[in-house]
């Protein structure tokens, strides 16, 4: 890179790459405490199970919500000699930098089936989905603003595009980059 240039990742895609690894270990965890009796019953637990996904969904998805704006209203141009890190290897380095963590949260998850059955896994769902969800409003607010926000891989912590040396996004047109609004796969024509 040149004087001055600097790595970018998107924001949506480091959002949504935590998805998927809370999302189908929540299911599959929710499925195995499901065929665990438990302490309190399949049924109370799949239930308290639910309401805790729809909290979770909730919590995780709005999250934080006033300092993505903040960051996306105070964003700046990217220079014309900024790299443009692909998709694929910010999920591959997101996916990384928490992989131990999603174990030990799956391992939990299925331990707490003794207790309430499937609800750890729903939990773990629950923030999956919320990610999802998370990313879909910032492809929103994309879309609206016809730009895509980007950040500086050497800002983001622990895989947060919001912590606290994150001082403002970057931007590019709709089409730069090969992760469409809201970090999805682009689909080629």
């Amino acid at each position: 890179m040149g004087r001055g240039a600097q790595s970018l990742a998107r924001v949506a895609v480091i959002v949504r790459a935590g998805a998927g690894p809370l999302w189908w270990p929540g299911l599959l965890a929710a499925a195995v405490g499901a065929f665990v009796p438990g302490l309190t019953g399949r049924r109370i637990g799949l239930l308290a199970g639910a309401a805790l996904f729809l909290v979770t969904l909730a919590a995780v998805a709005y999250a934080r919500t006033g300092r993505y704006a903040e960051l996306a209203k105070g964003a700046t141009k990217a220079g014309r000699g900024d790299f443009l890190q692909d998709r694929d290897v910010t999920v591959r380095n997101r996916r990384r930098g928490c992989r131990w963590w999603l174990a030990g949260a799956f391992l939990v998850a299925v331990a707490s089936a003794y207790v309430l059955p499937g609800a750890g896994g729903l939990v773990l769902a629950g923030a999956g989905a919320g990610l999802w969800l998370k990313a879909a409003r910032i492809g929103q607010r994309e879309r609206r603003g016809d730009v895509l926000y980007w950040v500086r891989t050497d800002w983001v912590e622990h895989g947060r595009p919001t912590g606290k040396r994150v001082k403002a996004y970057r931007t590019t047109g709709p089409m730069a980059g090969d992760a469409a609004p809201g970090g999805a796969r682009r689909r080629r024509r």
